[in-house]
């Protein structure tokens, strides 16, 4: 799917997607995610209670992540969901949007999506490749290394799909604003991912 040319007419719809949360969430996630329609997390939650607290604010579609030992509540390993139209696949781990793992490219065959959320890297990521829409929020948790700390918000209104990261706190923002980390899993690679112990 490419932004402004693959349609679902609906009312207009607002989806805030979050990753890495390590068992924080941050007072300004509950800002920048108020009165969204639906929330959609990427894995490495780290306590229930961070899905308890974001499912006080919309329905929530999660995933566990390796931290999570890919179980935590009714989170598993994959979750898919189909929001205004959209088809939506999340996983935690897909290693990199252009060459994913073999599970991740079987699961898209199998059943086809026109977004693939995922998390882990702590690297934000916006990319659409042979129609689908690869994103990663980048993490929402403790900061690691020099990474920002973001979430994601996608956004549909007459059919057009958006999406943009949004950093939570000023340093993080002025390394979006950069554009330094953006799909950086695309652009290195022959080598592993970054984090991948992480």
């Amino acid at each position: 799917m490419k932004a402004n040319t693959q349609r679902w007419y609906s009312a207009f719809v607002r989806i805030g997607v979050i990753s890495d949360t390590h068992g924080v969430l941050l007072p300004r996630v509950l800002e920048l995610f108020a009165g969204v329609d639906h929330i959609l997390h990427a894995g490495d939650i780290g306590d229930e209670d961070v899905l308890s607290e974001l499912r006080t604010i919309a329905p929530v579609t999660a995933v566990a992540g390796n931290v999570d030992r890919f179980q935590l509540g009714d989170a598993g390993l994959t979750a898919r969901v189909t929001l205004s139209g959209a088809r939506f696949f999340l996983t935690h781990i897909i290693d990199r949007p252009r060459k994913p793992l073999s599970s991740v490219a079987r699961e898209l065959r199998r059943e086809p999506a026109d977004f693939v959320i995922f998390g882990h890297s702590h690297l934000p990521h916006d990319e659409q490749l042979d129609g689908v829409w690869f994103f990663n929020p980048a993490s929402a948790g403790p900061r690691r290394f020099d990474y920002p700390c973001s979430v994601g918000i996608l956004e549909e209104n007459s059919g057009v799909w958006r999406a943009r990261h949004v950093g939570l706190d000023a340093r993080s923002e002025a390394v979006l604003a950069r554009g330094e980390q953006m799909n950086q899993l695309s652009r290195a690679r022959d080598s592993s991912p970054p984090d991948s112990q992480m």
